[in-house]
Parts: C-alpha cells; structure tokens; sequence
C-alpha cells in the first residue's frame, strides 16, 4: 500500500462512492437525485429538484438515522442542491432552513423529529435554553430561550425585540423575576441575546439626597429641572428608559435626585452648588414674596397668622433661635388682624395676601421664613376632585275601570200637568244621563251605549250604559352630574321658575272717579330638580357627603295657586370611591274603589248591575335616588373623564341628525367638534359655521 496516496486517489474513494449512490437512485425512477448515507457518517451530495417534501424527509430520516413525522398539513415541493459533499449534520440543518422558507419547520422531540407549520411549533416539545446564548448551536430548529435581565425592566424590551421576532412565534415577560421567555429559530435567538446584552446594562443611579443651606428646596427644583431638560434629561448612552428625576423635601429642606447615570448626576450637584448660596442683601431686605399654585391666598393667610398667633410657627425644629422667639407685637399683630374679603388684600401683621395675584408677602427673618416656607409648600398641594353621579329612577304604573248603567223613564200620559220620572243617575257631570240628554254635554271617555226614547214629541235618553278601562306607565330615569373640589359644596338645579302669589291688595282711591289699584306679590320658586352636594375626601379613600336633592313638578293649578309634587332627600353618608349608594326612595302602591247603587237593587246578583255604577283604581310609583362618587385626584384622570363625556355627548349628536330632505332646506343639525389634541374643544382648522353640515 503507498502510505502516501496523491490527491486524485484521495478523491476517487468518496467519488466512486457518491457515483454508486446517484447511479442506484437513478435506476429507482425517482424524480429527484440524492447521495444516500454512507457508513461511518461519510459526506453527502444534496441534488432534489422540485421533489415532494415527504420524499426528501424519507431521505433525510435515512441519512441521520433519525425517524422523521410530517404533520398531514405540510404540503408541497422543496428545491435542495449542494455543490460538496456536506455532512448528515449539515445536510439535515439545511433541510430545515428550506422547510422555514416555506412556512414549515422541523422539530426535534426526544430523537424524533416533526416536520410542522411553523405557526404550531411553539406547542411542540422545544429545547428550553437557560444559560447563555453564547453557548445556543446555530440552527435552523426553533428554540425556547429565557432570557434573566439584571438592570432593564423586562416590559421595557418587548415593544423593542417584538418586530425581530416571526410573527408566529411569541415573547413574553415574567414579571416576578424580570425575565423575558422568547420562542423563535436558535439563530435570531443569538441576535436578540446580542442586543439584550447591550439594552440590560446599568443605567440610572442610586437615590442620592442633596441637602441645601441656603436656598429653598421647592424653589430650587423648578429651576433645575428646566436647566438639565434643556441640555437633554434623558441618559442617551444605552439607557434610554431612564430619565433624571428631581424632588423637593421640604421638611429637611434637601433634593432627592435618581440620575439616569454618574455623568448626569454630577452635572446637577454642580448645578446645586452653584445655586445654593446665601441671598444678597436687597432692597426687599425680609420681606418675601409666595405665589401659590392652588391654595387660597386669603385663607391660607389668615390660617398661618393663627398658627404664628398659637406659636406653632415657631416650634419647629429646623429654625434658630431667632426664628422661635419671633417678636411678640408681630405675632399679635398677626393674630388680632382682620380677616379680608376675597376681593380686596388682608392687611396687618407678618403675612398679608394679594388676591390680584393670589400670592402671599411674607415679613420675616431667613430663619422664620424657612419654617412658614416649609408649611405653605404642604398646605399648597393640589386638591383632589369628587366627580359625583346621581340616579333618580321613578317607575309609575297606573290603572283603572269603570261601569255603570243609568236609566230614565216618564210616568204619566199625555196632557198630564204632573208627569214623574222614575230611574237612576250616577257619576259626574261627562257621564249625567240628564246632561247627556240636554245635548250640551259631551261624553265622557269610554263606550257610552244608550237608547233615547220619544215623550210628546221630544226625544230623552232612556238608558245609558258606560264601559271604560285605564292604563297609564311611566319609566323617568335622571342622572344630574356634578364635579367639585374637595370640601367645596356645589349645586346643580335644571327645571322652571313658576310664579307663586304671596298677596293681594287693593286699593280704592278718593273722589269721586273711583279708581281702583290692585296688585299682587309675587315670589318666583325653583320647580324641577336640586343637587347640593358638599363631598370630603378621608385618608383612605372613603368620602363623606352632605347631600340636598329634591324633585319637584307641577301638578296642577288650583284657585290659589300651582299645586307642586316634592320629593327631598337630605342626608350626610359615608361611601367607598367609586361605589353605588342608595340615598333613599319610595315604594307606594295606592288603591281606590267607588260604587254608586241603588239600596236593594243594586245588590240582586246579577240583576243588580243594571242599577249600579262601580270605578275602581290602583296606583303603583316605585323611586329610588342612588349615588356614586368618584374621586379625580390629578389632571389626567379629570381630563380622561371629561373627554369620555364630551365624545358621549358628540356621538348622541349624530345619532340625532335629521333625515336628509330635499323638499326642506335645513338638513343639518349642531355637532360638537371633534378633538384635535388632549384638552383642546375646538378644531385645528378655521371655525366652522353654527351648523356645520356633517
């Protein structure tokens, strides 16, 4: 044997053996040509050429000596060639890329692979990858990889890796240990570790407290913010998601700061630093100036001079001794001031209001200024507001009947100078037998039977009978809505001013003309429906409520004046946010029967009827008032209620847009703009006409 083989005989045990295989295949009539498994794993040449996909699996099965399933779903033919010998490996790796092309994918499950849609592979039995990706084999298989963040939050990614992944296969996030779970093909799944491992990596800082001498905590934050915004306050070097974050504490008057990184957080101590010097000597010397943000600047003036007054001012542990022995004659000053009204400034004492700008002029040492400083920022927060819906149902349900028989006869004949008259008569004028005779009366509801009879050439009504059933149902659903402050009363009252006369004079004048003056006095009441309502909002969320409602109509007009229905409802209740309570209400089933008979007669069964009239009549009112707090405690839930109303009441308008005419002109009817950006009620294009043609 020559131990050193030349190349060409290098080559011609694999050739031969790769010609044997081709030229066996050909002889099997097959439309597609492969190189099948040699011994020992040898290399094979791929050559199919529009073959059935089950055809190549059977092939590749006998190649890896693996058993191949194919889902009945998977249909179709599969272009594969390679131009060298590869291995069983290789080969099947780039059987699986082909099927991938083609909306399919091979599965490996415990040595058996699956040829499936891709779309089912996710419910297969995947490999489940927990180390590093790093160490993941590149393949053409779709894998479950877990990927455990260190520093970014895993929600943070998902919106940035979902447009990498397959749109059949899934991510998903495990909030309690932060980690992502992502099902995809093993070789994107190296991709998205690469770009995981550069997003998760340490970006904002630790909470670092800043504490300030001089300057004034709330003052200064402001400030700052608009400083570092402007340069950018966002990281920009991988961590985007974080963003520099500055608080006031004004107890301990100190900057709580979360920088996005080290770089950003000495830029702002800098900036402290800087800023945190003690004021100059000024013409204003201690007087100080305090715009408040949502406080009242009279009543918070007149709250702080009685707590200055009291000494509470001046106990504080933060302040010198100069600010606790404040000078008496100020703070009796203060205490003994007057309140001033809204509309003009309080005056006397160390601290005065300005209601033109709603701010506070402090006259007070640095020391005691800091301590009034620290109180107004807490008193000065915004105030949560109550969001209050009330439900007046009323459900009414009425009923009546009536029957009666009513006869007349003459007695006597004709010529007679007395004639008598024998029969009965009952109800009311409508359903007289005699008024109805007269002709001058009309009937009264119902069916009126009667029979007229002719005495001495004159026509009478001789018998009358009357049939008459009543129903009558109503259904009043009202929600009046209200939105208030907390602990500021507020009132609603939709209805009619009706007139009432309180007096009558008049007045007959001397002389001889007689002249009369008379007037009257009148008071002008509200009829309709009244909500007061005054909510307070507890620690825990709960709200008390001092609540008024009344529900007022007119009934009818009497000789005195307008007869009115009321229903008042006044009440002080606890309820949850958001909760449904019940304020009270009415349940009255009312029933009411009326006979008129003849003594004797009209009890003879049967018989009897035709001397009777009976009526009867039931009435049943169901009213419940229900009431539902909800608590806005910032501007975004106010504004989201308010534009969920405002397109509530821009839908019903369309819905009640008048049906298209050509014979009338107006074919439009008013519609509320549609929103253009958050908060703003009227549209970005010019203003439309008053009827805007939808």
């Amino acid at each position: 044997m020559n131990p050193n083989p030349s190349r060409a005989q290098q080559f011609s045990g694999s050739a031969l053996t790769a010609i044997a295989l081709a030229i066996g295949l050909a002889l099997s009539a097959l439309p597609w040509q492969a190189l099948a498994q040699g011994k020992n794993n040898e290399p094979v040449v791929l050559n199919f050429v529009g073959a059935d996909i089950e055809a190549v699996a059977r092939t590749m099965a006998t190649i890896s000596g693996r058993n191949v399933v194919l889902d009945p779903r998977v249909k179709g033919t599969v272009n594969l060639s390679t131009d060298r010998p590869v291995t069983p490996t290789a080969a099947l790796n780039q059987f699986a890329a082909a099927l991938r092309l083609q909306g399919f994918t091979l599965v490996d499950t415990g040595g058996l692979y699956k040829i499936v849609p891709e779309a089912d592979a996710k419910l297969q039995g995947n490999p489940v990858h927990v180390g590093p990706v790093s160490k993941l084999p590149a393949s053409n298989q779709i894998v479950t990889q877990i990927f455990r963040l260190n520093h970014e939050n895993a929600n943070n990614l998902v919106p940035v890796l979902r447009p990498l992944i397959g749109p059949n296969n899934t991510i998903n996030v495990n909030p309690g240990n932060n980690s992502l779970v992502i099902t995809d093909y093993a070789d994107n799944l190296q991709r998205i570790g690469r770009i995981i491992t550069a997003l998760d990596v340490a970006g904002a800082t630790d909470v670092e407290i800043i504490p300030l001498q001089h300057a004034i905590a709330a003052d200064l934050v402001p400030l700052v913010i608009k400083l570092i915004e402007s340069g950018g306050g966002a990281a920009t070097q991988g961590d985007a998601s974080f963003k520099t974050t500055l608080v006031a504490e004004p107890r301990s008057n100190s900057l709580v700061m979360r920088a996005a990184n080290p770089a950003r957080l000495a830029l702002v101590r800098a900036l402290v630093i800087k800023l945190d010097q003690p004021s100059s000597q000024s013409a204003a010397g201690d007087i100080h100036v305090v715009y408040l943000k949502n406080a009242d600047a009279v009543a918070l003036a007149t709250t702080l001079r009685a707590a200055m007054s009291s000494g509470v001012a001046g106990a504080g542990t933060g302040g010198s001794t100069t600010a606790r022995t404040a000078p008496a004659a100020a703070a009796t000053a203060a205490a003994t001031a007057p309140v001033a009204a809204s509309a003009a400034p309080s005056t006397g004492g160390q601290i005065q209001a300005d209601p033109a700008t709603n701010a506070l002029i402090i006259t007070a040492p640095e020391p005691q200024y800091r301590q009034l400083r620290a109180v107004i920022d807490q008193l000065d927060s915004r105030r949560a507001q109550v969001y209050v819906e009330s439900l007046i149902a009323e459900v009414n349900a009425d009923k009546a009947a009536e029957f009666g028989i009513q006869w007349q006869g003459p007695i006597g004949n004709r010529g007679d100078s007395l004639i008598g008259l024998l029969g009965t008569n009952f109800g009311n004028a409508a359903s007289n037998i005699f008024n109805l005779s007269s002709g001058t009366t009309a009937p009264a509801p119902g069916l009126n039977l009667g029979i007229a009879a002719q005495k001495n050439g004159v026509y009478f009504l001789g018998f009358l009978a009357r049939f008459l059933q009543q129903t009558g149902a109503g259904n009043i659903l009202s929600t009046p809505n209200l939105l208030t402050l907390d602990n500021e009363e507020a009132k609603i009252v939709i209805g009619q001013n009706v007139p009432f006369v309180t007096g009558q004079f008049t007045n007959t004048g001397g002389g001889n003309n007689g002249s009369v003056n008379p007037f009257q006095t009148i008071e002008r009441k509200d009829v309709g429906l009244t909500l007061r309502v005054k909510p307070q909002i507890s620690e825990n969320g709960t709200i008390k409520m001092t609540i008024f409602q009344e529900v007022s109509s007119v009934q009818s007009t009497s000789a005195a004046g307008p007869i009115t229905n009321k229903r008042t409802i006044e009440s002080t209740v606890l309820v949850d946010d958001g909760a449904v309570v019940v304020l009270g209400g009415l349940l009255q089933d009312e029933y009411a029967g009326n006979e008129d008979k003849v003594p004797g007669l009209g009890d003879v069964p049967i018989f009897g009827n035709l001397f009777k009239s009976e009526k009867r009549s039931r009435k049943k009112t169901n009213l419940m008032v229900f009431l539902r707090p909800v608590v806005l405690r910032d501007a975004r839930e106010t504004s989201s209620l308010s534009l969920d109303r405002y397109e509530l009441m821009r839908a019903m308008q369309k819905d009640a847009q008048p049906q298209p005419s050509r014979v009338l002109p107006v074919n439009e009817a008013p519609v509320l703009p549609p929103q253009r950006a958050p908060g703003a009620l009227l549209p970005a294009t010019p203003a439309a006409p008053a009827t805007p043609a939808q």
